[in-house]
This record gives structure tokens, sequence and C-alpha cells, in this order.
């Protein structure tokens, strides 16, 4: 299902195969277990990961035809791994990458949106969220994500309520990626673990970097069901470090 390499302090976690890597619990799964073992490995220390996949797709969404097998099971089952999983990313001590190799679509995008920046390839795919076209909602928590990351509200809009397919050097003029990479495959993903060995290379402390994400995002993390920092928190770290 996915792949983890470590290239010096750098996690690169591919999407493997030529599929559509549609999001089921047996994929999320797989990606949580490769954020557990980055997690694990990294101890707190300076690190970066970076996520790409493999084929035409990025990710072209949740599993629907897995979940509609016994949707009073399956549907509750599939969100709750998917939250499960986007809690795991918005946790994760170290600066998070999207390299969006191919198309992203609706929860495949938000998987990439989870991340603290997203790059994605310039000759070839869009970011689309299809819940309005195929007549879904979007969980409280995923919202939250789009909202911390995509500050402009028209392109909210237009990404949610038209909804439009962006290419993405519309995506990165509007706001909702980080940088459109001339190139195809091999460029996008040497862009972002270039731009996560640069930030690895400044020796934050894991633990620290974590926190200023819960603090820049507060929303997401309470929608996610997880604990924010306290005052008592905050300086009880802070005395540790002084």
């Amino acid at each position: 299902m996915c792949t983890l390499e470590k290239r010096g302090r750098v996690y690169l976690l591919t999407l493997t195969g030529s599929d559509e890597h549609r999001l089921n619990p047996t994929i999320l799964g797989s990606i949580r277990s490769a954020l557990a073992q980055v997690r694990a490995d990294s101890g707190g220390r300076a690190a970066a990961l970076v996520t790409a996949a493999e084929g035409k797709f990025f990710s072209n969404g949740l599993d629907l035809a897995w979940a509609r097998v016994s949707p009073s099971d399956r549907t509750r089952e599939l969100g709750s791994a998917l939250r499960a999983t986007i809690a795991d990313l918005m946790s994760l001590p170290m600066p998070t990458i999207a390299a969006v190799t191919g198309h992203a679509a609706a929860g495949g995008f938000i998987i990439a949106r989870a991340h603290d920046y997203v790059v994605m390839r310039g000759d070839r795919g869009f970011v689309y969220m299809s819940e309005l076209d195929i007549g879904v909602p979007i969980a409280r928590y995923a919202m939250s994500v789009l909202r911390s990351r995509i500050t402009d509200a028209r392109a909210l809009r237009d990404l949610l309520l038209r909804p439009e397919k962006m290419k993405a050097g519309e995506a990165e003029r509007k706001g909702v990626i980080d940088r459109a990479v001339e190139g195809g495959v091999e460029e996008t993903v040497a862009v972002a673990v270039r731009m996560a060995e640069e930030m690895a290379a400044k020796g934050w402390d894991g633990g620290i970097y974590a926190s200023m994400r819960k603090g820049a995002f507060p929303q997401v993390f309470r929608d996610l069901g997880l604990a924010e920092d306290t005052d008592e928190d905050i300086s009880r770290v802070f005395i540790s470090k002084i």
C-alpha cells in the first residue's frame, strides 16, 4: 500500500501502485503505520516528512465502493479511519509536505492539505473537491483543515461550491496549494524533498514544532478531538528549555 524511505533527516512516504489510491481502512491503516514508524524513529529530533504517490493519482478520495457494501457499518469505519489519519498527520512532530504527483480529489486532497505544505506537479493533474457533485457532505474536521489552509474565501468558495477542478498553476495563484512545480513526478518529489531537507536542517525540536502548529490552528485540533496545549503545558516546556 505504501513504502517508507529515510533520506538523511527526511522521511519519504509513497503510496505505491498505479491505481487511484482510493482511501479505505486498509490503505489508511498502512499510512498510519508508516506515520507511527516515523514518529517513533525520529524521537522528536529534527526531521521532515514528504508524502507522494505513484501513478496517475495522488488519491481519488474515499473508497465509496468499499463503503457501500454495508453502509451502516463500513461508512462509520471509513470515516473514523480517515479522521484518525488526519489527526496523525496534523500532530506529527515535524514539518510535513505533500508532493501531489497526480490528481487529488475529495478525501485525497484533504489528506494532502493536512500537510503543512503542498507542492504539485504542473504538467498534469488537478485538485477537486467532488462532494457537491456526488452529493455527500464534508465532515466538520475536514472542513476545518481546508479553512485553516485556504484563507482566501473566494478560492475556498470556488473549490467547494462550484466545485472547480483546479490545475496546479491556478491552485497556486488562488492559494489552494503552496507551489506548482514545472515538470512531472520526479521534479515534484525532488522539490518537496529539498524543501524538507532545508527545514530539517534547521534543527527544530519536533515537540516545539508540533505545539506551534497546534497553537496556529486550534479549531482543527478541537474538531479532531485532540487536546490543546494549556498555558501550564507551554510554561512547563518553556522552563525545561531555559
